[in-house]
């Protein structure tokens, strides 16, 4: 009887950890994506739509997919662009239970340029 429970608890903490696993694979994913961006030479001194369809197709290539236009914000003050991405996964874990993680994330994008 007691090795049944001790079953069913590692398997319950089995499964939300197969379900938060791929969520937060995705946000680290981001964040590299997010770094290598603002690493590039004159990043700061892209268009917002300049900026979104270079990192969507970066995103597509690191298989990020809960990132949409809307969660992306660009900020200018002081002479400094910063990207900020906030977003938010529902994850359905079992029955009517969902897991709800809420990312947020800012990078100082360059001005540089690349001469």
């Amino acid at each position: 009887m007691s090795f049944l429970i001790v079953l069913v608890v590692v398997g319950f903490f089995a499964l939300v950890i197969m379900k938060l696993f791929p969520m937060y694979s995705e946000y680290y994913s981001l964040k590299g994506v997010m770094e290598e961006y603002a690493a590039q030479p004159n990043s700061a001194a892209n268009s917002p739509t300049q900026m979104y369809n270079d990192l969507e197709r970066r995103f597509g290539i690191a298989y990020i997919d809960s990132v949409e236009r809307e969660h992306m914000k660009v900020t200018r003050s002081g002479g400094v662009s910063q990207l900020n991405i906030a977003y938010e996964v529902r994850v359905p874990l079992f029955a009517n239970l969902d897991v709800v993680g809420k990312f947020d994330n800012t990078v100082n994008l360059s001005g540089r340029s690349s001469e």
